[in-house]
């Protein structure tokens, strides 16, 4: 199998721009993160990799939130993607509560109505700027294209797959977006949409040993496709026991004083992000504090 990682390329000139992203140990390393099943697997990592697609339209130390707010059983997800090449997340409802086993990965069923979201956070702006649209199809790929449709009026669009096998370990993940730039002939565009839709299973093709470059040169030969870089793309997560201990002090004397008289020790946090789960105990918290 291919190692993971990212190629980003233009065609037709640079009227449209792209990315093709192989993530099955991307997936794999999300999965055994945060103990998900098969169907919460299916869910953050189609999130997952939908934010990984986001990287290349950053610049400096931008980053991004994309969240999916749903009433359905799945309640939806929060990841979050840095410049730097690295995706974070977690799912607002783990397990996702299920009456039968599903009988296709078609996550519809599970999501209801709600919103999609992406805030944006650009490097040297104080304030983060964040749109939203209405939850349309239920399908996360195709959700985020009409996000940035109707909010960022970019004719994006979004394709994600994964494969898994009978044991519920991902044999086969990644993800494409391609996007049209003002002023692409119509003529090219029509192309390039044809060119996508045509686009294989992401999770079969990469399950069964297939590479970026083929699907790049071959699914869009007729657009001149030009790569531009390959980029490194993980799941990983910044936070750290230093940091959390931080935080921890910057509650209030009250809620201190209290969690120490309440004699748990030692203290738990888990950073849900990343499912990390970090120790404090009672003696280094009351040392900390005397610092």
């Amino acid at each position: 199998m291919h190692p993971d990682g990212m190629t980003v390329f233009l065609l037709a000139n640079g009227t449209l721009r792209g990315a093709f992203f192989h993530g099955t140990r991307f997936v794999n390393q999300l999965r055994v993160q945060h103990s998900l099943g098969p169907l919460e697997t299916m869910v953050l990592g189609q999130a997952a990799l939908s934010a990984a697609l986001l990287i290349p339209m950053m610049k400096g130390k931008d980053r991004s939130i994309f969240r999916y707010d749903t009433n359905g059983p799945a309640c939806g997800f929060r990841v979050e993607a840095f410049s730097e090449g690295y995706v974070r997340g977690f799912l607002f409802q783990n397990p996702i509560p299920v009456n039968i086993p599903p009988e296709n990965w078609d996550l519809a069923p599970y999501f209801g109505d709600g919103t999609v979201s992406l805030t944006r956070f650009p490097e040297g702006v104080r304030e983060p700027v964040t749109g939203s649209v209405p939850i349309k199809y239920k399908n996360i790929a195709k959700d985020l294209a009409e996000y940035f449709l109707l909010s960022e009026q970019l004719p994006t669009a979004f394709n994600t797959g994964i494969n898994l096998d009978p044991t519920g370990r991902v044999i086969g993940a990644g993800g494409m977006y391609l996007q049209t730039m003002p002023g692409a002939d119509p003529d090219t565009v029509r192309i390039a949409e044809n060119a996508f839709s045509a686009a294989p299973s992401i999770g079969q093709w990469f399950a069964e040993g297939g590479d970026r470059e083929d699907i790049i040169y071959g699914l869009f030969r007729a657009l001149s496709p030009q790569i531009l870089i390959e980029r490194s793309i993980i799941f990983d997560c910044p936070c750290s026991r230093d940091a959390y201990l931080v935080r921890l002090l910057q509650l209030g004397d009250k809620e201190l004083d209290d969690m120490v008289s309440d004699g748990q020790d030692p203290i738990e946090i888990c950073c849900h992000n990343c499912n990390s789960i970090y120790t404090y105990s009672l003696k280094e918290i009351t040392e900390a504090r005397k610092i």
